[in-house]
């Protein structure tokens, strides 16, 4: 009967373990892609330069926004852009 229960807790814990990265999978490739009702990426590229930045590389989507990295002024800059209004919602000094 012990073997029995040994089998089922191993079964379980498969299961589990194959369910977790199955979600964490999912997860990933869902954060990586710009959804359906986001701004395309040269209408952000416009944007961070009307809000004065250049050399803008990096750009990917990430986290449910662009993220990127770019000059502003002299220093280089770490940003975040809303997906559906193209506004700056984060930038910090890169490093």
């Amino acid at each position: 009967m012990l073997k029995i229960k040994e089998k089922i807790v191993s079964y379980i814990k498969a299961a589990l373990v194959a369910l977790a990265l199955s979600a964490a999978s999912t997860a990933q490739a869902r954060a990586d892609i710009p959804g359906p009702d986001w701004l395309p990426m040269e209408v952000i590229i416009t944007k961070l330069k009307d809000a004065g930045y250049s050399n803008i590389h990096s750009l990917e989507a990430d986290d449910g926004r662009w993220e990127g990295e770019g000059m502003k002024g002299q220093r280089i800059m770490d940003f975040a852009v809303d997906p559906r209004t193209g506004n700056i919602i984060l930038e910090y000094i890169d490093g």
